[in-house]
């Protein structure tokens, strides 16, 4: 847990906008972040300078060569955070545009025939994309039950589906409902056994902000981020391929290198606000280790938000400040279960006869800000198989405090009395 008392807890607030305040309903706990981070002050700052900047990239005056140097700088800054040594990285319009963009072309171009691999725990962008192209190419689509009750999918579920035919495969890293992580490297490495060559694609859009990306260890060939849930903004998405992907035949310009993935001229705050998260990374993991590799500094930076955040569930489930926790409240059931490891900064539950748009109205009149999911097209690939219609989902963040997570099950306590 980053504690008060060294003054670290209050330096990681003070670089984040709105932390504890909302301008449209005042003093607020934010505990919304698995629907989009808080925004570095940094980040704020670097888009507005680069928002007023004339020039394009490709130019021979100054501003436009300053412009590629920005760029080409963010790429390497990508690439360090990512952990991922060669392949292009690139910019998009979202994450779900680049998951739809990336499953395509490993759809279309992998060898004739086989299948196409992906879980029941997906969100949709890669559910609807698999669905689409495998249609357009002829391919069978197969999905992996996951596990309802852990709310996570493991090797030994994509096990059986998984065959020397399968040419694309996808994985989510983290669940945005369950909250709960997947182990990549090991479905991976399934897959690698059974079907070398088949393209394998991760969903990292809810994981990238909780704990550490290291994709050179995960034998896969594309990886999606969205940078407004990992403390940059809304407007772009960020995608790895590997270096066999990256030429696989995609959309590009007549005449461009056979690896440019990046469509037209790029916003490049995109890029730069992107570096802005790096170089916050760079300097959290500073604090916990003395380690003058910047790679170094950012996995240490990752190990610590990950602990911190585990510290925060561990308070909500069993207590905190003097207030008992979710395990304590017979009223209140949690996804997933109470003792799961996998778990990264985000507990969805309900309380029992209330709808779980009451209890998200009841929080927010207490100051909580916390999301309701539904048995949408969202999130009911996760609550139908619980005979759940809905649930209040609690995310949080490495920012967040112990006495915010007190003031939530203060405010649960005082909730839950309220029930027939």
């Amino acid at each position: 847990m980053f504690k008060n008392n060294d003054g670290l807890i209050d330096e990681i607030r003070n670089r984040f906008q709105h932390v504890d305040h909302c301008p449209y309903q005042g003093p607020r706990v934010f505990f919304e972040n698995a629907g989009g981070a808080l925004t570095l002050k940094s980040v704020v700052e670097r888009s507005t300078e680069l928002a007023a900047i004339p020039d394009n990239q490709g130019r021979d005056n100054p501003a436009s060569h300053e412009l590629v140097r920005i760029i080409n700088e963010a790429k390497a800054d990508i690439r360090s955070f990512l952990g991922a040594a060669k392949g292009p990285v690139f910019v998009g319009e979202s994450g779900t545009e680049l998951l739809f963009r990336l499953i395509s072309v490993a759809v279309l171009e992998a060898p004739a025939g086989g299948d196409v691999v992906g879980s029941t725990l997906e969100h949709p962008a890669s559910v609807s994309a698999c669905a689409r192209w495998s249609k357009i190419a002829g391919r069978n689509f197969v999905s992996v039950t996951h596990n309802s009750q852990t709310g996570t999918v493991t090797a030994d579920d994509y096990r059986p589906f998984v065959t020397s035919e399968t040419r694309v495969a996808t994985i989510l890293h983290t669940s945005p409902v369950t909250g709960m992580a997947v182990d990549v490297a090991g479905i991976a490495k399934l897959i690698r056994d059974v079907s070398p060559e088949c393209y394998i694609i991760v969903d990292g859009i809810q994981h990238a902000a909780h704990g550490g990306l290291d994709i050179d260890s995960y034998g896969i060939d594309a990886y999606a981020i969205s940078p407004y849930k990992v403390f940059s903004r809304h407007g772009y998405g960020i995608a790895w391929v590997s270096e066999r992907m990256g030429i696989l035949p995609h959309d590009r310009l007549i005449g461009s290198a056979v690896d440019q993935w990046d469509l037209g001229t790029r916003d490049t705050a995109s890029y730069a606000t992107f570096s802005e998260v790096v170089r916050y990374f760079d300097w959290l993991g500073g604090n916990f280790t003395s380690s003058t590799d910047r790679r170094e500094r950012i996995v240490a930076a990752g190990k610590a938000i990950h602990q911190h955040e585990k510290d925060l569930t561990d308070a909500m489930l069993y207590g905190v400040g003097g207030q008992d926790g979710l395990a304590a409240m017979s009223e209140v059931s949690v996804i997933g279960g109470i003792d799961n490891p996998l778990r990264e900064g985000l507990v969805s539950l309900s309380v029992d006869n209330m709808l779980a748009v009451d209890v998200v109205s009841a929080l927010r009149e207490k100051g909580i800000r916390v999301h309701v999911r539904k048995d949408d097209l969202f999130s009911g690939n996760i609550l139908k198989p619980l005979k759940m219609d809905d649930c209040v989902r609690v995310s949080m963040c490495h920012y967040n405090t112990e006495q915010e997570v007190a003031q939530f099950l203060d405010a649960m306590q005082s909730i839950k009395k309220q029930t027939p």
